[in-house]
């Protein structure tokens, strides 16, 4: 047992274990930290989680999908804020490719890779949309909804069949967009507000990228008639954020105070299916270099897809302004993960924390567990 002392920061968290079969196994919880003016206002909360699943072992599911190229030690990050896997030992042995989806989209003449297995069910807060969880809310109330992917390797497109506005990404307030149908790669989270229009029943869905699977919530008023919601939705749904116009919206209502940068790096994510590898800087844990910074520091990380899937980029201990997408400067949110789609790159800025070695790392944990992770090594 460790015990750990930390100021809280007030938004939309989640905690896991970064074992990709302990994380496929489902060995993740919300983390929801309110601020005063949380506890004080006239809304109710409802928590989203989710999930992508398979009711075959997590080491078989991720045998086939990086045909045993998982596996690497990781186990050498460390302890006190520092990172330690544990991922040495572990047996990918068995399975064929029977469940591997290979689908893709095409993009400027070449294909674009977007799911690399068909789970056997897609879950929010444990449940399909055979039995889905249905939320008692007033009628005519305000509803802030706090989802959060926690999904190994699936995007999801929340579609709120209301018109609602999006308020925060991953922990961190944005100004207010509207709209009905916001995207979310893995390990991102959104908070998402809905006035209700009055009694009824209404679903909040979360539709696979590139495919019909869906899965959901119902918001319902006392006495609702609930329908039966088809867990298959009548066409697929477009690949997410390919050329970044969602990223491209979003400000950040408190971003980075304006300074100088001191440090750059330019940061390569590659990788291929045939073989199932993946890298930064070219490199695969255990033989990476880490990218350094010193504590107090202005750092600006570019991250360069030469890759045909895209990257949520997760960093440990921070929290980062997207400041560039595609060569035009943005003032752009608050995160602590970044999809970077195929070919595309994005520039973040930090002030480099507490000294320490943190994870930097794709957040798809197929493409964790063959490696594609480095460190962010700050010194005092």
């Amino acid at each position: 047992m460790r015990s750990y002392d930390y100021t809280p920061n007030p938004g939309t968290h989640w905690m896991h274990s970064h074992v990709p079969v302990q994380e496929m196994n489902l060995l993740a919880a919300p983390l929801i930290v309110r601020s005063a003016a949380d506890v004080a206002a006239d809304r109710q909360e409802v928590v989203m989680f989710l999930h992508d699943f398979s009711f075959r072992p997590a080491e078989e599911v991720l045998a086939e999908i990086t045909g045993s190229a998982a596996g690497r030690d990781m186990s050498t990050m460390g302890t006190a804020g520092k990172a330690d896997t544990g991922m040495s030992g572990m047996d990918m042995s068995g399975g064929d490719m029977s469940g591997m989806d290979m689908s893709g989209m095409a993009m400027g003449g070449m294909a674009m890779d977007l799911n690399d297995f068909n789970f056997d069910a897609y879950l929010a807060n444990d449940r399909t949309l055979s039995d889905p969880e249905v939320v008692a809310v007033e009628k005519g109330g305000r509803v802030r909804l706090r989802i959060i992917n926690a999904a190994a390797a699936t995007t999801f497109w929340i579609d709120t069949g209301l018109p609602a506005r999006l308020v925060a990404v991953d922990g961190h307030a944005i100004v207010p967009i509207s709209g009905t149908r916001f995207g979310m790669a893995m390990a991102q989270r959104l908070d998402i507000e809905i006035d209700l229009p009055g009694d009824g029943a209404f679903p909040v869905l979360a539709l696979r990228e590139g495919a019909r699977e869906r899965t959901g919530l119902i918001l319902a008023t006392t006495g609702a008639q609930i329908s039966k919601i088809e867990g298959m939705s009548d066409a697929e749904t477009p690949a997410f954020d390919t050329d970044l116009a969602q990223e491209l919206l979003l400000q950040a209502a408190n971003p980075l105070a304006a300074r100088p940068v001191d440090r750059s790096h330019m940061i390569m994510l590659a990788g291929s299916m045939q073989p199932y590898m993946w890298t930064i800087d070219g490199q695969t844990w255990g033989t990476h270099k880490p990218i350094i910074a010193t504590s107090g520091e202005r750092v600006a990380l570019t991250f360069r897809n030469m890759s045909m899937m895209g990257h949520p980029m997760h960093l440990h201990g921070h929290a980062f302004q997207v400041v560039n997408i595609n060569g035009k400067a943005v003032n752009g949110a608050m995160r602590d993960t970044v999809y970077v789609p195929a070919m595309a790159m994005v520039t973040v800025a930090l002030d480099a924390g507490e000294a320490a070695r943190w994870m930097l790392h794709c957040h798809h944990m197929p493409h964790l567990s063959t490696g594609m992770m480095t460190e962010f090594a700050v010194s005092a």
